[in-house]
Parts: C-alpha cells; structure tokens; sequence
C-alpha cells in the first residue's frame, strides 16, 4: 500500500466494489446463504445513497484504487435534541485492512460530516461479541450504558 488512504462519498461507478464490502459486513453480522437480506434490500440501499430526499449517505475508505471499508450513515430527529442526530447504521472495513487505522478514519469522516451538517451526536450499536471493534469503538467514543431491544412486528 502506498498511496495514502482516502475517505470519500460514494459514486455509482463504485457499485461493483461497494458489493464485496456490503456483502462481507452482512456474512459478519450472519446475514448470508439462506439468511442473506433480499436483493431488493440491497437494491433499494445502493439507490438511497444518491438520493437527495433521503437522509441516508455512504462513504467509503480507499487505497490503491481499492475500496478497503464502507460507513453508512443517516441523519434524523429526535425528541431529545433540536438538531438532529447521526447514526452509523453500518461500519465495515476488509480482513486485510483492520488495525491499520481505516475503521477510525471511517468514523472520523462520518464525524466530520455531521458537525458540517449541525448534527449534536454520532452514535452507533455493535453486537456484543465485537470485541475487536469494540477496543476500536472504546478509543474514539463513549459507551452509552443503553441495551437495544427489539422485536419483528
């Protein structure tokens, strides 16, 4: 590796190398093989990130001309807060790229453009298993203290 490492939004030319990327984060998360997200999720996903009324982004980490990580996130309200608020739906960086600084870079763009948005707080959800994200996670963010439920209506 010896260009320099870039954050930026995503383009549509990247679909093909944003796919491996989307599709190892969900194989992470067991979501794959017969539990894979329905294409038309991913479809409508990949479509939201250039569409200006949706409140949904994609960046992306890339050396080489590789892309080696993705972050997903959305702006929104809150009744907590005048401002919005962001939320890092989705963090994922290749095997080959962990500790070597891309997840934090990830993270700090996705900061970056919520202070240029207003927003009062970035904030995110790992499963509890992350270990090695979380020693990542616990270096550029505070825990919250908070247990997310949920249930399938």
């Amino acid at each position: 590796m010896t260009d320099a490492l870039t954050i930026r939004a995503i383009a549509r030319e990247d679909y093909d190398h944003w796919m491996p990327l989307w599709d190892g984060y969900n194989a992470f998360y067991g979501r794959s093989g017969p539990t894979a997200l329905p294409a038309e999720i991913t479809a409508a996903t990949w479509t939201r990130f250039f569409d200006a009324d949706e409140p949904v982004h994609a960046l992306v980490a890339e050396r080489d001309g590789e892309l080696l990580g993705l972050a997903h996130y959305l702006f929104h309200r809150a009744t907590t807060s005048i401002v919005p608020l962001c939320y890092l739906n989705d963090l994922f960086t290749t095997e080959a790229a962990r500790g070597k600084g891309v997840g934090r870079a990830l993270i700090e763009a996705v900061y970056a453009q919520a202070r240029t948005a207003g927003v009062a707080r970035v904030y995110w959800q790992t499963h509890e298993t992350n270990i090695t994200a979380q020693a990542l996670y616990d270096k550029v963010a505070e825990r919250s203290g908070f247990i997310v439920y949920r249930k399938t209506v």
